[in-house]
Order: structure tokens, then sequence, then C-alpha cells
């Protein structure tokens, strides 16, 4: 089953670090975001991706062109235009399509564009945010999705504030303060749809 990762946004929640490569690139214990999101869904069995590129794409691109060389020993045959990889970095079974998608191109029109990829034996796929990290047990959010016989499934988190927010009477005195509260509306970390 392909999982659909959306990489091509801007980023303009984290411009600090994203004026200067993707969102998804972004590093959280000294690997990428993405690699994260790909050793997440692998471990629930799910290791065929396609990533919808656009913001930076050659950033990704880049970084899977390089990742052998970058993750492992290998030999050089010079002249010959050969290299040997060496060793085992535990990742053999994962797959990356990548797919420059535009620039400015929406959520709808980043999976019409990888449509051509996801036709198959396969029905489903999972489509989830380059930076959508979460402790969602995916193959049990497969599973529901299956049983209800639905179109889509989205999973939904209830975001909390950035802040501390408080309640102020009307001479400036604190009436209560509650620290980063969960906030209204729901977001979603991961989708499930059937073609």
């Amino acid at each position: 089953m392909k999982t659909v990762i959306l990489c091509g946004g801007l980023g303009t929640r984290l411009r600090e670090e994203t004026e200067f490569r993707p969102k998804p690139m972004v590093e959280i214990g000294g690997f990428p975001i993405l690699w994260h999101l790909l050793k997440s869904y692998a471990h629930h069995g799910f290791h065929d991706f396609l990533l919808c590129l656009g913001y930076r794409a050659n950033d990704i691109k880049r970084y899977f062109f390089e990742y052998e060389a970058m993750n492992s020993d290998f030999t050089v045959a010079l002249g010959k235009k050969q290299i040997q990889y060496h060793g085992n970095h535990n990742e053999q079974d994962i797959s990356v399509t990548l797919v420059d998608t535009g620039l400015h191109t929406l959520t709808g029109g980043r999976l019409l564009r990888v449509a051509k990829y996801l036709s198959g034996d396969e029905d489903t796929f999972l489509v989830t945010y380059g930076d959508g990290l979460s402790d969602v047990n995916i193959a049990s959010v497969l599973e529901f999705h299956r049983s209800h016989g639905k179109l889509a499934t989205m999973t939904t988190v209830r975001p909390t504030s950035r802040y501390g927010v408080l309640e102020v009477g009307d001479r400036g005195q604190v009436l209560h303060f509650a620290e980063k509260p969960a906030l209204d509306g729901w977001v979603n970390p991961l989708s499930l749809r059937t073609n």
C-alpha cells in the first residue's frame, strides 16, 4: 500500500527553519522529520512512499539521491563509474517515489498529479503531511477504515495553544490562567482514501 506524503508547502509557521530548507527536512535528533515519518510508517508495515514535492523540491531529491552514500561505506571504481555500497542501514525495504507537483499546488492538485503512481492492485492509500509525526497506530486506523466501508477516514487531534491563556477581569486582574490549553477545532496528522 502506498503512503503519500505532502512535502510541497512553504512551511511558513516555521519560517526561521524553512527559509533554508523544506519543512520535512527540518531535523529532529539529527535526522529530518521526513526520515522519522518513513521509519514510523515502516514500523507499522508501510514501505512504499510517494512524495509530493513543491517548495525546495531539489533539497528533498538531493537527500534521497545521496542517501546511500551518506549512510554507508562504499567503494568507487573510478573510470568505470561503479559504486559498491557496504554494510546495512536497515532501509532496504523502503521505496520512495519523488514527484515535483508544483510550488503553489494545493493538496487536491498534488494528489491529482500523483494519481498515475497510485493505480494498481490496491484501492486504498494513506496520506499525511511532511511534518505529520504522531503516535497514531496506523495499522489500527487502516483496519477501522476498512471496517466502515467509507471513501475516506481522517485521524484528528485537538491542538494545544502555543501560549498560556489568561482570562482578565474588567480592572485588569487575572481571573484564570491556563497553561497551553486545548484549542477549539481539530487538525489531522493522517488520512486514508480509497480510489
